[in-house]
């Protein structure tokens, strides 16, 4: 018989993290081919989400709690609970009930049915309109960085079998990005429609802060694109500047009287001083990050973990 694990990331969800744990026992009662077990990682939230966790795994065998000595985003407590994950398919879905886990039937189907990963996807979106506009300019940059294909919609709601997991969890540099491992692994993803809800509780957790952040670590940790950009857009402009240079002498012996314009030449300095400084701060963002990488920054602490596997490491 197949398990299946459930991953759950943490971040002030102790009013909704208990009816999400209810969902999916619900659910996979209903679905008699898959035993399953739950990881929940609390990624140093600030309110009592832990204590509740705690709570789930002192009254469910099946329940393992890990703990985040800090704050180190989504994608880095996803990354704890992969590691600790023992399903032959892994489920990552959010703490806050908009992701609805009583539909996790249809990811096991695609699995089922052959794909490696099954992203849910949503014809309405109930998230506000910052979010959604995160979320479009999410899918340009993965598009436009990491070559995914148009037609494929990628959510915080998926399915993946353990090859693809275990090719994930050898990326152990700072700043993991689970959509740029999951396409690295895989070709063969496939969508399935599902119902998204409405938030019932709090707010969402991503600030613009955090989307830029979760930004850069898209295209510089899995992309050379943008300095491919850079090196095109230096040499288009070292062009231009060239012609410009030819076509400013020219003029100046058919008509002497003709005056250089020092406005003119002031803002041209200004423009090609300002892309030189923009194209300077992303080597410089690639150079911070190897950097990082090379002093083993860590992508997460483990300051305490309880439940049934508690004391198994992958």
């Amino acid at each position: 018989m197949s398990i299946v694990s459930f991953v759950i990331p943490c971040y002030r969800s102790e009013q909704t993290i208990k009816k999400v744990v209810a969902e999916i026992r619900d659910t996979m009662e209903s679905i008699q081919e898959y035993t399953y077990d739950i990881f929940l990682v609390n990624d140093c939230s600030p309110d009592n989400t832990f204590a509740v966790i705690t709570e789930l795994c002192t009254e469910y065998d099946n329940i393992t709690g890990i703990n985040l000595a800090k704050n180190f985003g989504q994608h880095a407590a996803l990354m704890a609970g992969l590691r600790r994950s023992d399903g032959d398919i892994v489920v990552c879905l959010d703490d806050d009930g908009q992701t609805p886990a009583d539909e996790v039937g249809k990811l096991l189907k695609g699995i089922e049915e052959g794909s490696d990963v099954v992203y849910a996807s949503y014809g309405t979106k109930h998230h506000s309109a910052f979010r959604n506009f995160g979320t479009w300019m999410n899918d340009i940059m993965t598009r436009v960085m990491l070559g995914k294909p148009r037609q494929l919609h990628l959510t915080s709601y998926f399915a993946a079998r353990r090859f693809v997991v275990d090719s994930m969890l050898r990326y152990e540099n700072s700043y993991p990005y689970i959509i740029g491992l999951v396409l690295r692994a895989t070709k063969n993803i496939s969508n399935v429609p599902v119902q998204h809800r409405s938030r019932e509780v709090g707010t969402s957790g991503y600030t613009m802060k955090k989307l830029l952040g979760l930004w850069f670590n898209g295209f510089t940790a899995f992309s050379i694109l943008p300095l491919r950009i850079a090196t095109i857009t230096g040499i288009i402009f070292a062009g231009a500047g060239f012609l410009y240079g030819i076509y400013t002498i020219v003029k100046k012996f058919v008509n002497p009287n003709v005056p250089l314009g020092f406005s003119s030449l002031m803002s041209v300095l200004v423009f090609i001083g300002g892309m030189l400084m923009i194209m300077l701060g992303l080597i410089g963002e690639y150079i911070g990050r190897i950097y990082i990488s090379i002093n083993n920054s860590p992508q997460y602490v483990v300051k305490e973990e309880i439940g049934h596997m508690k004391n198994t490491e992958k």
